[in-house]
């Protein structure tokens, strides 16, 4: 052991005394041995402290009146992004590496909605910003349509239901989506686009209380008091290139229902 111990050079030593510390061993040994039993009749034993009694719970706060009230206070799309940076009631945030909030041009006339960031859009902070996102860009960029265009009237404004990444990509649970609510409905007053476009069952459940997005995509209805649509989600299209037909039809409409608008 000796002969071990002389080879250790001093960086890798004081490594090995910070361990022991971290695990708790904060005295030194002295040079003479201690008697644990003497110590123990020289000392009397310290009286118990009386026992205090246990605090009263303190009632937890609703997760979505807090963001309802978060939500509602927002003045500014801005605001609105500071606001979901400080919501820490989602244990969705915790695992999550950035707060994916919009992309696009918030003057926009078509703002899109999408499910919850993916590792990419997380990477990213921004999102559709991975493989599904790349062939959404090529979808609406067939109507005349991109998130890059400075024209509100050809422009694109995107956001999701969820602003930070589920564990291993699985569907946020009800509960999340309850506390995300009052801030997309906001996010949609705050924006004020002529058209929603939903993609996926998960803002189909936020907006519209509904899932079901084979049968709901392509039949216009409301959401926030607008005009909306559902589409199926690009990553849907990339598992089912045979959907695609539907997809292009329901792009269609949009362009159609914009020019009526305009």
């Amino acid at each position: 052991m000796e002969s071990i111990l002389h080879d250790i050079d001093y960086h890798t030593a004081a490594a090995m005394l910070l361990w022991q510390v971290d695990l708790g061993a904060t005295e030194a040994m002295g040079d003479a041995p201690l008697n644990r039993y003497d110590l123990a009749d020289a000392a009397p034993p310290l009286p118990r402290p009386a026992q205090a009694a246990a605090p009263a719970p303190l009632a937890s706060a609703d997760p979505v009146a807090v963001a309802r009230q978060m939500a509602a206070a927002a003045a500014s799309l801005e605001g609105l992004h500071a606001a979901m940076q400080g919501y820490d009631l989602c244990e969705l945030k915790r695992g999550a590496k950035s707060t994916v909030f919009s992309d696009g041009n918030p003057s926009a006339r078509v703002m899109l909605i999408g499910e919850a960031p993916g590792r990419d859009e997380d990477m990213e902070g921004r999102p559709f910003v991975g493989k599904a996102g790349q062939l959404l860009d090529r979808m609406f960029a067939a109507i005349g349509l991109a998130r890059s265009s400075p024209d509100p009237a050809a422009a694109l404004y995107i956001t999701n239901v969820m602003p930070w990444r589920p564990p291993q990509n699985r569907d946020p649970s009800p509960a999340e989506i309850a506390m995300m609510q009052p801030f997309l409905e906001r996010h949609v007053q705050l924006a004020d686009p002529d058209l929603i476009v939903v993609m996926g069952n998960t803002p189909c459940q936020a907006v519209l209380g509904r899932k079901g997005i084979t049968r709901l995509r392509g039949e216009w209805t409301t959401g926030y008091g607008r005009p909306l649509l559902p589409m199926v989600h690009p990553a849907y299209l990339l598992r089912n290139p045979a959907f695609k037909r539907e997809a292009w039809a329901d792009l269609l409409a949009l362009k159609a229902r914009l020019r009526g608008l305009a």
